[in-house]
């Protein structure tokens, strides 16, 4: 008779190094991020916020692959990224296919953007961006001076933080949707949790994929945060005693239900909340390096199935791939007429949004199609998959659908910053992340296609 199926995460075994340093801005540091907004520097610290390196590799003498998770909020500019990116690629000696600089997107932090020395603050901004490359060098090398063999083991859990914010205005006659609470939505409450050990079974990192907008903090807070991820980390270091790593996951729809307040307990509630899950998930996986099998029937009051643990056989396979896909941009105009409509705007919520859109159009030109980048890396059973965009959720519940067989990590905001990605359907309907993003009805599809097809061929490799 054939016997049950072995219950066995999904696995790899490499070499692993973890090093995190502190990137907390100073007080006074232009931080504005919210058009409703009626201050321009941080006031006050909640909490630090942190750059973590985990680099990985095959074996002590392979090539690393390099993976940095910053509390931070979003590019400026796709140019802002390139010559960061650059300059961090030269000072470590790395191919771009063995980066991924990864934001937890905070919206309580500092802008990742070139200094405009007519915003309050602009000098401090400027000191802090020239030290975030310093730090990045510092914290990679610190974590491949760190590395060692390990195990990274991935486990699916589910969170409630996450709720639909698509909310239909019940005040407009014209169909409108305001960027909130819709009770009425089905998020995506998928998290997906890695546990790194070393051969005697310490763990050495967590890693907390999840699709949420760490959008707690907003206009009326005037203080520097990484907003829930903070707690969450605290949450689950205070238990693991090792790092913990937020990986956002295709958060386009997904908010707390809860948000856009001043007070930082509500997001270090929030934090609780996913830590909590987080260490529930990894309360409910098998012991490290094992497996669990069927051993035997045994004879009681009833015939019970035994199962028992035995040691596994974790993939030691590590394979990169990055490619692109050609994006339809809308007919906006150009970035010189936004400049003109900002310059000439008088209401300051408005300002906002045409300086935010006058920086899109100078990112992705005045052309009729953007080339998206799209990276995959796989390690092990496992496959993460990312681009610089936000994707509605659908992205990666289509992506898991597909490859049921493979734990998928799916990331939004990795190596740049740039746009959401909707639904075609939403495309007829009044909706910020529609009229924000440069992308034409259809790129999502066009990148849900793209990544299913750069998944199949690291599969395959």
């Amino acid at each position: 008779m054939p016997q049950p199926k072995v219950f066995a995460h999904a696995a790899f075994r490499g070499q692993f190094g973890v090093a995190r340093v502190d990137i907390t801005p100073p007080v006074g540091v232009y931080a504005r991020n919210w058009g409703a907004a009626k201050h321009d520097v941080a006031e006050s610290i909640h909490r630090p916020l942190n750059l973590t390196a985990m680099v990985l590799s095959e074996s002590a003498d392979s090539y690393p692959l390099v993976l940095l998770d910053a509390d931070l909020g979003w590019w400026k500019t796709p140019q802002t990224f390139r010559s960061f990116q650059t300059s961090l690629l030269e000072r470590l000696q790395l191919l771009p296919s063995q980066l991924l600089f990864a934001l937890s997107h905070t919206h309580a932090g500092p802008p990742l953007m070139e200094v405009d020395p007519s915003l309050p603050g602009s000098e401090p901004l400027q000191a802090w961006m020239d030290g975030l490359l310093d730090s990045a060098v510092t914290v990679v090398r610190e974590a491949l001076d760190a590395s060692q063999p390990a195990n990274l083991e991935w486990h699916v859990g589910k969170c409630e933080l996450a709720n639909v914010r698509d909310l239909r205005d019940p005040q407009d006659g014209n169909d409108r949707y305001l960027c909130g609470f819709d009770p009425e939505g089905k998020p995506d409450d998928t998290l997906l949790v890695g546990r790194v050990t070393d051969p005697a079974g310490k763990t050495l990192a967590t890693l907390v994929n999840y699709a949420c907008h760490p959008t707690t903090l907003a206009a009326e807070n005037r203080a520097i945060s990484p907003d829930y991820v903070g707690a969450m980390r605290e949450t689950i270091q205070d238990v693991t005693g090792a790092p913990a790593l937020f990986l956002l996951g295709a958060c386009g729809e997904l908010a707390p239900r809860y948000q856009y307040v001043g007070d930082p307990e509500v997001a270090d509630r929030h934090g609780r909340q996913l830590g909590f899950a987080a260490l529930a998930t990894l309360s409910d996986m098998e012991p490290p390096g094992t497996e669990l099998a069927f051993a035997e029937a045994l004879e009681s009051g009833a015939p019970l199935a035994i199962w028992k643990h035995r040691p596994g056989t974790p993939s030691a396979k590590l394979r990169v791939i990055q490619r692109s896909v050609e994006l339809p941009l809308k007919d906006w105009p150009s970035a010189e007429e936004l400049e003109d409509q900002r310059v000439a705007c008088t209401d300051r919520a408005l300002e906002e949004r045409l300086r935010r859109r006058r920086d899109i159009r100078r990112s992705v030109g005045n052309g009729s199609v953007f080339s998206l980048p799209i990276y995959c890396w796989q390690f092990g059973d496992a496959v993460l998959v990312g681009c610089c965009c936000e994707p509605y959720s659908c992205l990666q519940q289509e992506l898991r659908k597909r490859f049921q067989g493979t734990t998928v990590v799916v990331m939004n905001l990795v190596n740049g910053s740039l746009g959401y990605l909707p639904p075609a359907p939403l495309y007829d309907q009044d909706i910020y992340p529609v009229w924000q993003t440069p992308f034409e009805r259809g790129s999502l599809e066009l990148v849900i296609q793209a990544m299913t097809g750069v998944v199949e061929d690291v599969l395959s490799q």
